[in-house]
């Protein structure tokens, strides 16, 4: 390297004031070079010294695994790791120089991408060498956060460079294909990765590694192309051609050797950045659209927690409370129909948008009645502002096209937060900082982003009598099934998968892994509605995205879930023409009327489920595919109106109204920005939660498991906060190694479309079934296991007259033994016969297997009497876990094939409703210890002993004794049992 530099030295003469100098194409090969021998030293030596080492991962090893990945050859391993950390210490400098010296070809008078570029080069760099530095194995987390961010980084870098590119055909032709080819690797990089982890598939790891070391040589060649731009410059530092010197087009074009015009590569490098760069970049306009998006974020925030905090009500009283009626404060719309008040409203937005985050602040109300009238009218306000606001700004499209946006990507906003808070939102008013909320830093961020996003005044006063075309009343009904569809499917990013999840082994999508599949297809579907409306807008596209219901509705698996992905596309797509239409009309029709369908299809979508305690709920029973139709319905009709004033309007004055594209499209790039911002902070989050299938029992040298069920009434407590982080606590104090949740389905918007098992699976370490979906009309029964599920199958048990009962079948690997557990849930009290029918229907389903077995349940019968005699039998060949524990009518343990040595009950605090029993088993070792199991005599199996009498890992934890610990003690017995067996 030193002979190549002193080879194109050019000393100069002293009295010009120069030394020496050499090409600036010199920095680009010495980065590639260092950077290049780094990563090839460090595979060479590796696969020499310890290449069965370094093909092994947590699975499979050689010969299944024949290629070693990027970690872990520059990973922990002497010499090749120092080896590594040598060259890339040395390809630091060149590389700083490099970032450097782009900024001066590319920094011109005015302009801020160049600065912004450049800054981002300079962290990518430092983040590069922080997560090969720190490894894993070092620090796990770490390494983690600074590969994130590297790969974050790289996007700007990326297009910015693209964007930046002085006029030189070959370099652009490179850079575009180049840069294509790393972003593409990504996807089946992604799909390799998720086959070796979560499926196991033999041999995925190696063809994942070749798209890793894809990603290295691309990366690496993408900064080597900077050699066909440096050459114009010469290290003195001097610029020979004036590239850097701010020159406009035509004096660039002088000096462009190309014979590509410099226009013509203009326009190439603006449709390759999506035109993202082509205008000047103004910090204020930025701020401008991060509020607005971060204001429809609150919108949404508020509204999706309405559900919520109304649930609690009927929840505890156990049937219709009255407090349902506040669903209806989303119909405030209709008070824009006077004239006086709404003139008002849109002369005084500010008013109005501040005082909608009284919903915000409703956390700081103890009392829930006083929690959900604050939150209520914190929704009435938000939807009275946001239809002002629009109704307001309907007549410049622009304006108005930039509030939509906001507010659908409001939306996309809200579903990426609650997919980093595990499906909770942070600033919900059941949140706080005991449970993971961040309410308060949430409420700060509202308020300046209410005030800039009103910082503009109202572009009429509300008294226009112009009549607008086209029907205001089938319109609204087509924003009813719009803000349905958004709500019900797009606030939560795994409401869909959990649709079409039909349990294990998995063949279909996965929440923690796949759930970004949700957040392309609503980015996809904004771009369309964008950039191609008379697409969205389509009769073509509406029957697509009715095939997507259909399929969404109908089918289990991918098949389903990609039905889902074209509905949300479709959603997204027209919400921003639809709403457009929508806003030239009379507010008080089209948004009053439209909420008010709305709430209509909120409440036929609970009753689907909720038959059993609602007036006429019977007539509706287990019909989501009806919702679905009557949404598709509803979102033709507004299409139709839509379709319909475009005609009119093209016909009249060549003009399409609806969807009219805006004069000034500026705002988009912003728009645009933040929509890659928030899919990047998805995937960071989709990286940090991506599950690790290595999860440990607590007792596996005792071959012991901890077994048992809880009614978590659907994760509120009694005071109305979610309760993830108290159960997540009693479950890992009481060493549960499997447990089955009831009343676990909170997937519907009167439940927030929460998942509370994907935080509690994740925190401690658990694998997890949901069991039977949303749309198979139950209230939920989920498994979590610290042992691999190997199969589970979910049933419906017969109901003919009360609510459905769900059960999960699953089957575990438990210490090398396969052992059947069940999770069930049973009808009503009220419902003697459909308890019967479920019992036989349980009884035979627990006899057909021959495997040692476990049932967690809520059975609703006493002891010993009634349906009990059917669950414990010669047919279903299960055990009770304690006969003589006579105060029970609604949880019970039963068993067979196992030894069982100690059952529990501990109180619940004000968690649930609900105790959470427990009882521990051990798995037979030997053919003869399994024969004793399944044929010990009653009065043995059954009898009791001391706690001092059994080994130490079979005991229950000593902290829930006496008065135990946050209200969670031993209560009926006052202790632990232990038997004998």
């Amino acid at each position: 390297m030193a002979s190549s530099l002193s080879s194109s030295r050019s000393y100069k003469d002293k009295d010009a004031g120069v030394v020496l100098s050499f090409n600036g194409q010199w920095v680009s090969w010495s980065h590639t070079v260092a950077a290049s021998l780094a990563f090839l030293s460090a595979l060479v030596i590796g696969s020499a010294l310890h290449y069965h080492k370094i093909v092994q991962n947590e699975w499979y090893g050689y010969p299944q695994e024949w290629f070693p990945s990027v970690s872990a050859t520059i990973g922990d391993r002497y010499p090749e790791r120092s080896i590594f950390m040598l060259f890339i210490a040395i390809t630091s400098g060149p590389r700083f120089a490099l970032v450097g010296l782009w900024y001066l070809l590319t920094a011109k008078p005015g302009r801020t991408l160049p600065k912004l570029i450049g800054w981002s080069g300079i962290i990518r760099t430092l983040t590069c060498g922080g997560w090969t530095y720190i490894t894993s194995t070092d620090d796990h987390d770490w390494h983690d956060i600074l590969m994130i961010s590297y790969i974050v980084f790289t996007i700007p870098w990326t297009t910015g460079c693209i964007a930046l590119s002085p006029p030189n055909a070959k370099a652009i032709k490179y850079r575009k294909y180049i840069a294509s080819a790393f972003f593409g690797t990504l996807v089946p990089l992604v799909y390799f990765f998720i086959q070796h982890k979560v499926h196991r598939v033999a041999g995925a790891y190696t063809i994942y590694a070749f798209f890793e070391w894809a990603l290295i040589v691309l990366d690496v060649s993408f900064d080597a192309v900077t050699a066909l731009d440096f050459d114009s410059l010469e290290i003195t530092i001097r610029d020979v051609k004036g590239a850097s010197k701010g020159l406009d087009s035509k004096t660039f074009s002088s000096v462009n050797k190309s014979s590509v015009p410099t226009a013509v590569l203009e326009k190439e490098k603006e449709q390759t950045t999506g035109g993202v760069y082509s205008a000047g970049f103004r910090f204020g306009e930025f701020l401008d659209i991060a509020a607005d998006v971060y204001h429809g974020f609150v919108f949404w925030s508020i509204l999706t927690s309405l559900g919520v905090v109304i649930w609690y009500f009927p929840l505890w009283h156990m049937g219709i409370s009255g407090y349902e009626a506040l669903v209806m404060t989303t119909v405030s719309p209709f008070l824009l129909a006077i004239r006086p008040l709404r003139s008002f409203i849109v002369s005084n937005q500010r008013i109005a948008h501040l005082l909608s985050l009284a919903g915000l602040l409703a956390y700081l109300v103890k009392d829930p009645v006083y929690r959900l009238f604050t939150v209520g009218f914190g929704v009435s306000m938000g939807c009275l502002s946001w239809a002002a606001t629009w109704y307001s700004d309907s007549v410049q499209p622009t304006r108005l096209e930039a509030r939509i946006l906001a507010w659908t990507i409001g939306l996309l906003m809200s579903s990426v937060a609650k997919f980093a808070w595990y499906t909770n939102n942070p600033i919900w008013p059941i949140m706080h900082a005991e449970n993971g909320g961040w309410n308060a830093t949430g409420l700060f961020l509202a308020i300046l982003a209410a005030l800039r996003f009103t910082r503009r005044g109202p572009l009429h006063g509300g008294n226009t009598t112009e009549k607008k075309s086209g029907s205001a009343v089938l319109s609204a009904v087509g924003i009813g099934g719009l803000f349905f569809g958004l709500h019900s499917l797009l606030s939560d990013t795994s409401t869909m998968i959990l649709w079409v999840w039909d349990g294990y082994p998995i063949r279909g999508p996965v929440s923690n892994v796949h759930g970004w599949y949700t957040i392309a297809a609503m980015t996809i579907g904004i771009l369309i509605g964008v950039l191609r409306p008379g697409i969205a807008t389509s009769w073509t596209a509406y029957g697509l995205g009715c095939i997507g219901a259909a399929y969404l509705t109908l089918y289990e698996q991918w098949r389903g879930y990609y039905g889902g992905l074209t509905l949300a596309a479709y959603l997204m797509a027209i919400a921003v023409p639809m709403i457009g239409n929508a806003a030239k009309k009379s507010p008080a029709a089209t948004f009053g009327l439209g909420f008010l369908i709305y709430n209509f299809l909120v409440l036929f979508h609970v009753w689907v489920v909720a038959y059993a305690f609602v007036p006429g709920g019977p007539l509706v029973r287990e019909h989501t595919d009806w919702i679905m139709i009557t949404m598709m319905l509803a979102l033709g009709i507004g299409l139709f109106d839509l379709i319909s004033q475009q005609a009119k309007d093209s016909s009249s004055s060549k003009k399409k109204v609806g969807v009219r594209r805006p004069v000034n499209t500026h705002h988009r790039k912003y728009h645009f920005g933040v929509l890659g911002v928030l899919n990047l902070l998805f995937l960071s989050a989709n990286f940090l939660r991506f599950p690790t299938n290595d999860y440990k029992p607590y007792h596996a040298k005792d071959r012991l498991f901890t077994a048992g069920i809880w009614t978590i009434h659907f994760s509120l407590d009694n005071d109305m906060w979610s309760s993830e982080y108290r159960m997540r606590d009693l479950i890992k104090e009481l060493e549960v190694d499997v447990i089955g949740l009831l009343e676990s389905d909170l997937q519907r918007v009167i439940m927030g479309n929460r998942d509370t098992t994907q935080f509690l699976a994740e925190d401690l370490g658990m694998y997890v079934d949901y069991g039977p979906g949303p749309n198979k009309h139950t209230w939920g029964a989920a498994l979590l296991s610290k042992f691999p599920i190997v199969n589970s199958t979910h049933h419906l048990l017969p109901s003919p007259v009360g609510e459905l009962a769900p059960a999960i079948h699953a089957t575990l690997d438990v210490y090398g033994t396969l052992v059947d557990v069940f999770v069930f849930h049973s009808g009503q009290e009220e419902d003697p016969e459909d308890r019967r029918l479920q019992s036989e229907y349980l009884s035979k389903l627990m006899g057909s297997t021959n495997r040692p077995s476990v049932l967690l349940s809520y059975l609703v019968t006493e002891p010993l009497k009634g349906n009990y005699n059917t669950y414990v039998s010669d047919v279903s060949g299960m055990h009770d876990v304690d006969k003589t524990d006579w105060d029970r009518w609604c949880e019970y343990i039963l068993f067979k094939g196992l030894r069982r040595t100690g059952y529990a009950r501990v109180s619940r605090s004000t968690i649930t409703d609900t105790e959470l029993q427990v009882a521990k088993f051990v798995v037979p070792n030997s053919e003869e210890d399994s024969r004793f199991a399944w044929g010990v005599p009653e009065d043995v199996r059954d009898r009791r002993v001391e706690e001092h009498e059994v080994p130490e890992g079979w005991r229950f934890p000593r902290m829930f004794r006496g008065e135990g610990v946050r209200g969670h003690r031993y209560h009926v017995f006052d202790e632990p049992r232990y038997y004998n067996f």
